[in-house]
């Protein structure tokens, strides 16, 4: 029962690879063909009023009442591409984390749960989770930063680390684990060796 659902569970968690996959390449692609307005939300002026002496916004930006969305009517190549940074970082991340835990339940169906592939597996998919996590937030802040510039530029406007930043301490739990694993597969070897 419990390898059914360990070979159900892997089958689906890959399935959900591919598909964030697909999403990833489906997203840039019609993204970056498409001629619509950017739009991009921001806090920095949140108590900001359009005014006349309110902040200045590019040509052709449109900018809401409280100035925190900002849309571009005709943008450039770099401004298309910065919005896609809000999106597709994620997306990617999605998919190479599912990705890593497919192979890691794979690995537990073929070679059983307390192996010394397991354990290296399980490691590479807490650092996995552990950095890339605030760097794909970082990602998505500078390019939605840079995307705010762009529209509408202000000094002291730099880049943030947005996202599920609790990710990373999963990931730093799944690296403990895996360290965990590995001592207690060395350790059952031992005790065989010496039986």
């Amino acid at each position: 029962m419990k390898t059914r659902l360990t070979s159900a569970l892997s089958s689906v968690t890959f399935g959900l690879a591919i598909l964030s996959g697909l999403a990833f390449v489906g997203t840039g692609v019609s993204h970056m063909l498409d001629d619509g307005a950017v739009c991009v939300e921001t806090g920095f002026w949140a108590n900001a009023r359009l005014a006349s002496d309110g902040p200045s916004a590019e040509k052709g930006v449109e900018a809401a009442g409280s100035v925190t969305r900002l849309c571009q009517n005709d943008p450039s190549v770099g401004q298309r591409a910065a919005d896609l940074g809000g999106e597709l970082p994620w997306l990617l991340f999605a998919s190479l984390a599912l990705l890593l835990f497919s192979r890691l339940l794979t690995t537990v169906l073929r070679q059983g749960p307390f192996t010394e592939a397991v354990a290296q597996r399980l490691t590479a998919l807490g650092w996995f989770v552990t950095i890339g996590t605030p760097v794909t937030g970082l990602i998505v802040g500078w390019s939605q930063s840079w995307l705010v510039g762009s529209m509408a530029p202000v000094v002291g406007s730099g880049p943030t680390v947005t996202g599920p930043m609790a990710l990373a301490l999963a990931g730093l739990a799944g690296v403990i684990l895996g360290k965990i694993m590995r001592e207690g597969v060395r350790m059952r070897e031992d005790l065989e060796g010496t039986i």
